[in-house]
């Protein structure tokens, strides 16, 4: 679904300032061209707008607060990417790479352990492009989902992210980690709440353990754990659930057994401006990371952070 109407954005767009270039350059280039910069002064206002949201909301936040330049480049990077992710990547992209899940290995011969990757909002397995290649040529198997129904419970998702760990366990014969951005942090804690212990209700170290051998990590980049001020301008049923104080994020909080934070990765930023204030990216209890001056989109191609995360998953078994 995602990729149908992002499609549909993306001809449309390109139509419309086609159709003004043949209309206007006839009588006045300069119109023709002056046409052409509105409409990518808009696009950079749009984006600019949740910037300045943030700003105001992270004030009473303990991080730091971010230098003008560091927001000017995060909004140009956010910019940047918006325009990758959403004008070719996910429209155009979405399965220009397979999931790679090799033959394990003879006996004897170690194998790389396996990654399933889990996308947000409005997003499709698309936005994970970069990484795909990458992890197969570093020789990790993968498993990229498109979760659905787009505009579907958080909870809908679990039964595909437990067949993605199963198949990329069994590629690997160990546990994978799960890299989520943005929602895809919460659909991880979703399936783990279904499969990870016995349905969630008996809130025990026992159950830790069972959701501990499922996984080897869980690394969350700008994932709205805590919900996001942002949220509150979508009716979906998703995104309402992603909303700060929603019954859904309290519920979940309430059947995850203490010790299953420890599993956790989570990377935050001063300048996200999608999941903000920027503490709620964060889990009590995690190994909770910030990246400083990098924006929502960016945080998942942000080269720094990348290596961080392929190095965690060199991390021997515990």
């Amino acid at each position: 679904m995602n990729a149908r109407w992002q499609r549909a954005v993306v001809f449309g767009s390109w139509l419309a300032l086609i159709a003004w270039l043949a209309w206007q350059w006839p009588r006045s280039p300069a119109h023709a061209l002056a046409g052409w910069a509105l409409a990518w002064g808009v696009y950079g206002l749009v984006q600019a707008l949740p910037f300045v949201f943030m700003w105001r909301v992270n004030r009473r936040e303990s991080v730091p607060r971010p230098r003008w330049a560091q927001l000017l480049h995060a909004w140009a990077a956010e910019a940047l990417h918006a325009c990758v992710v959403f004008g070719w990547r996910q429209p155009f992209c979405e399965h220009a790479e397979p999931d790679w899940l090799p033959e394990p290995p003879p006996q004897g011969q170690a194998a790389r352990r396996g990654v399933v990757l889990l996308h947000g909002f409005l997003c499709n397995r698309g936005f994970w492009l970069p990484w795909m290649r990458v992890l197969r040529a570093r020789g990790h198997a993968y498993a990229a989902l498109t979760l659905e129904p787009a505009f579907g419970s958080i909870d809908d998702y679990a039964p595909a992210i437990d067949a993605a760990v199963r198949r990329v366990a069994a590629a690997t014969g160990m546990p994978p980690v799960i890299i989520g951005h943005s929602m895809g942090g919460l659909a991880a804690r979703a399936w783990l709440r279904a499969y990870g212990s016995d349905g969630g209700e008996q809130a025990d170290a026992a159950n830790a353990e069972t959701a501990e051998r499922r996984v080897h990590r869980i690394i969350t980049l700008g994932a709205p754990h805590g919900g996001t001020w942002s949220a509150r301008f979508t009716r979906a049923h998703n995104g309402a659930q992603m909303r700060i104080g929603s019954d859904w994020l309290a519920a979940l909080r309430q059947h995850e057994p203490a010790r299953r934070a420890a599993l956790f990765t989570c990377w935050y930023s001063n300048c996200d401006s999608v999941v903000f204030p920027a503490g709620s990216a964060t889990l009590s209890g995690a190994d909770n990371r910030l990246v400083p001056g990098v924006a929502h989109l960016q945080m998942a191609f942000h080269a720094p952070l990348v290596q961080a995360c392929l190095e965690e998953l060199e991390e021997p078994a515990t």
